[in-house]
């Protein structure tokens, strides 16, 4: 899973994505200059994986991942000024480039680091970032269809026309959507719709995770925002950086009880996430390993199967499945095979989230 950090300069970005990694990525005011992308990868914070570490010892032990992108450049539009050339080159690959954004939106008070429209406004800059988005994929849109009109009118001679027919019919009805102002994610479209457009890449069709970025004092702002794949939550950015930076376990509990935090909000924002993307992790366990798999919600096990090795979905037979929370509350493998809560599910079985599985196969069968 790779989420991408974006936001106007100045907004707190790379503070948030070194909130979220625990890295030490400069945090200056953006001033312009060249292009740039960090990039960390980070395991998922899952109490789950250390449990069930503890009950078999493995030699490994893998934690489910998650990649940050912060990515910098994007330039700020004022009134008058042409939206939506802010974003391309490329700044458009590095946001394409991502499973879901997480838009910093800056709360923060700070005299000495300027916002680039003039002043803190929080609900205007998220307005102001939805409409790049939105109309960079209106730009996507107008070019694609001008191009299939052309195609099209030299008729069934073509080989492609048929496709080319139906995605000029998709993007004929997602254009005044689009023109209106509203995300792609917000229009209906069919499951064989959206694997059409896939390779569009819209931006306004990714999930998206507003994140107010306050001050230490600061109250987030009231935001109505009603969009399908989105969500809202906030983050004290510089005071969760300095506390996330800590080396010492002692001063870092220390600091979190000074400012009432039950937890640094790395592990609260993944499971946001996961929401988010309709993400889910399942188990293999053992004593060579323990490991958290990561898929999609509604996932049946032949794909998790495939998920762990492709020899054991071309193979499969059976999964043998026991809950995570079964398992704990009896205590061991053992116990809970006695106690009837490990069963055999075939390949259409909708794995759960915490679902511990173990593949019977055959590649020969």
């Amino acid at each position: 899973m790779r989420i991408g950090i974006i936001g106007l300069p100045n907004s707190g970005k790379t503070t948030i994505f070194n909130v979220l990694t625990g890295g030490h990525a400069p945090t200056a005011a953006y001033t312009g200059g060249t292009f740039q992308v960090h990039t960390a990868v980070v395991n998922v914070p899952d109490s789950r994986v250390d449990a069930l570490a503890k009950m078999y010892n493995p030699k490994k032990i893998t934690h489910a991942r998650v990649e940050y992108a912060d990515i910098a450049g994007l330039s700020s539009q004022t009134e008058g000024e042409t939206r939506g050339a802010s974003i391309g080159g490329e700044l458009m690959n590095a946001m394409a480039n991502n499973d879901a954004l997480l838009h910093v939106v800056r709360v923060f008070a700070d005299d000495s680091v300027p916002h680039p429209l003039g002043g803190v406004d929080p609900l205007r800059d998220v307005a102001t970032l939805d409409a790049e988005l939105t109309l960079s994929d209106l730009s996507k849109i107008e070019n694609r269809l001008e191009r299939l009109e052309v195609s099209l009118k030299k008729g069934k001679a073509i080989p492609t026309f048929e496709d080319d027919k139906i995605e000029f019919d998709i993007l004929s009805r997602l254009k005044p959507h689009v023109e209106n102002g509203l995300p792609i994610r917000d229009f209906d479209l069919a499951e064989d719709e959206l694997r059409r457009l896939r390779g569009f890449q819209f931006l306004s069709a990714k999930p998206l995770l507003v994140m107010f970025n306050l001050g230490d004092d600061a109250e987030p702002p009231q935001l109505d925002y009603p969009h399908k794949k989105s969500a809202v939550t906030s983050v004290r950015g510089r005071l969760e950086m300095d506390i996330a930076q800590l080396d010492n376990d002692d001063d870092r509990a220390m600091f979190m009880d000074e400012y009432g935090l039950t937890e640094l909000s790395a592990g609260r924002v993944i499971r946001e996430s996961y929401d988010l993307l309709g993400r889910m992790v399942f188990f293999t366990v053992g004593e060579d390993e323990v490991r958290a798999w990561e898929t999609n919600r509604g996932a049946p096990a032949l794909e998790c199967a495939g998920t762990i090795h492709t020899d054991l979905a071309r193979g499969f037979i059976r999964a043998e499945v026991v809950s995570y929370d079964d398992l704990m509350a009896a205590g061991s493998n053992a116990a809970a095979r006695s106690a009837g809560k490990i069963r055999l599910e075939g390949k259409e079985y909708v794995v759960e989230d915490g679902d511990i599985l173990v593949i019977r196969f055959n590649v020969n069968k």
